[in-house]
């Protein structure tokens, strides 16, 4: 197929609420800034969205071509319980609450996080620390500090009526400012937040440093602001996160760029946020004690990516609700996909070697961008070729494009390498792994599963062999001691799965 006609990416900006073509600050490049998260504990699946749905963004835009420069940065200081700019540092309170120091459990969060990065198969941006910035943050304050900002016995403060449009990202400033923005005394106004907070008097931090505005800590806005500029520049592309950061984190972040750049500028060109994941079960929030966190969902016998999926087949601006039926369906689809590459591998090696990686490199490729498959392919395929780029440059349609590997792993008389060339491409997108996905990979044992997997396979051969031998007083038997053992035997199932484990 030759090179179709360009399809520009058009991304919604949540700035504007319209959707926008991307055209990139530097030519060939995109710069892409995501809020991390805040390592004081696990982070639960509806944090985990946000980052699929930046990975999404940033496998697009390689796939279209571009260059990719993506950070995520890593709170590790600043981040008050409460998002509204009140509450106890979230670093310092797990610290008294667990007895360890701050820096030990900002080290163990990150680790885990990034260990969840790598089971959802995000790529791994750049993860700078915001401890590492904090100097920086100083200078930065001290820059604006002239003509933004004012001092009260509690810190630093930004005032808000000192840059143009404030709030117009969240469009939710009230009569009485932004709605959850709690009253600190002698704020000038309700939506001022702090810049530097002035550890109290007879008190000592484990993290405070030393400033023109007394010992203390930055204020969480501070470090988006200081941190994207400093590794990206100003402008730079796109900005991500989740839709609560719309309502005042980025809202701040911008009044903080407008100040430091002089100018009515934003700091990003586009501001994308993710919706929410719903959990009916009222699990997901940290402060229950008992969250959803990617680790439960393995606990449980659900491969990370079967998650992964789930989130794809939404839109990522609208809500997504969690259920363990919802991601059990997600898992199915996965198996399916998963199993249907694995036959065109082994077709395709019948056909010329036993090695499918020593035959096609291509199939080894990671970041496929679409000329790569704007080739000689069949017509068949060309369509969908055409069609899934159309999906994905229209604001991320991941669910259109999902179907459409689906029906691109269905065709009939078409080159299994033709057929894993185009999967290949479109999962690059996707993220699935699929080319490196097994069925051993997927099918995962529950935690609390008192038999092993080699335990059914020798139970599940002895079934079978049972049923060639018509011997089928037997076979029930095996059959209802592998249910009392949680097992379900699967006749007939389409996916020639055989068997699960069920908790």
């Amino acid at each position: 197929m030759a090179e179709t006609e360009h399809i520009p990416l058009k991304l919604h900006n949540s700035l504007t609420r319209t959707q926008e073509v991307f055209e990139p600050v530097y030519l060939g490049e995109a710069r892409v800034y995501t809020c991390g998260p805040t390592v004081y504990n696990y982070q639960h699946i509806g944090n985990m969205r946000a980052y699929v749905f930046a990975d999404t963004l940033g496998r697009t835009l390689s796939f279209k071509g571009y260059k990719l420069n993506h950070v995520i940065n890593i709170t590790d200081v600043g981040h008050l319980t409460d998002d509204a700019d009140a509450g106890e540092d979230k670093m310092e309170k797990m610290a008294a609450k667990s007895g360890a120091s701050a820096w030990d459990i900002a080290r163990r969060y990150q680790e885990d996080f990034e260990a969840d990065l790598a089971r959802l198969n995000i790529r791994k941006p750049a993860h700078p620390k915001a401890t590492e910035y904090v100097e920086s943050m100083i200078a930065w304050a001290e820059k604006i500090a002239g003509k933004h900002c004012y001092e009260l016995e509690s810190g630093l403060y930004f005032d808000v009526s000192t840059v143009a449009d404030y709030g117009r990202l969240a469009r939710a400033v009230t009569d009485e400012g932004e709605g959850r923005i709690d009253t600190v005394e002698g704020k000038r106004n309700v939506a001022d937040f702090a810049i530097w907070r002035k550890t109290p008097a007879g008190e000592t931090r484990q993290m405070e440093w030393d400033s023109p505005w007394g010992r203390g800590a930055p204020g969480w806005h501070l470090e988006c602001s200081v941190m994207s500029e400093a590794l990206l520049g100003f402008p730079f592309d796109i900005h991500t996160g989740g839709i609560d950061h719309r309502e005042i984190h980025h809202p701040n972040e911008i009044a903080q760029n407008q100040a430091h750049a002089c100018s009515d500028h934003s700091g990003a060109k586009i501001w994308m946020h993710n919706n929410f994941l719903i959990d009916r079960a009222g699990k997901m929030s940290k402060s229950s004690g008992d969250f959803l966190r990617l680790q439960l969902l393995v606990d449980r016998g659900f491969h990370p990516l079967a998650y992964r999926l789930m989130c794809l087949q939404a839109h990522y601006r609208s809500e997504l609700e969690f259920s363990w039926d919802n991601l059990a369906a997600a898992l199915t689809r996965l198996k399916r996909m998963a199993m249907q590459v694995e036959n065109l591998k082994t077709r395709h090696a019948e056909l010329g070697s036993a090695s499918i990686s020593n035959l096609e490199p291509w199939v080894q490729e990671e970041e496929w961008t679409l000329k790569q498959v704007q080739g000689d392919v069949d017509m068949k395929i060309a369509g969908i070729i055409e069609t899934f780029d159309e999906a994905i440059s229209t604001d991320l349609n991941s669910s259109v494009c999902l179907t459409l590997l689906e029906e691109a792993l269905r065709l009939k008389k078409v080159a299994p390498s033709q057929k894993l060339l185009v999967a290949a491409a479109m999962d690059a997108v996707l993220g699935l792994d699929l080319l490196n996905l097994t069925r051993t990979d997927l099918r995962i044992r529950p935690k609390n599963a008192q038999i092993s997997e080699d335990e059914i396979e020798a139970q599940f051969a002895a079934r079978k062999q049972a049923r060639t031998d018509k011997d089928f007083a037997k076979s029930d038997e095996i059959r209802d001691a592998l249910a009392a053992q949680g097992v379900e035997v699967m006749d007939g199932d389409p996916l020639g799965w055989d068997w699960k484990l069920s908790i």
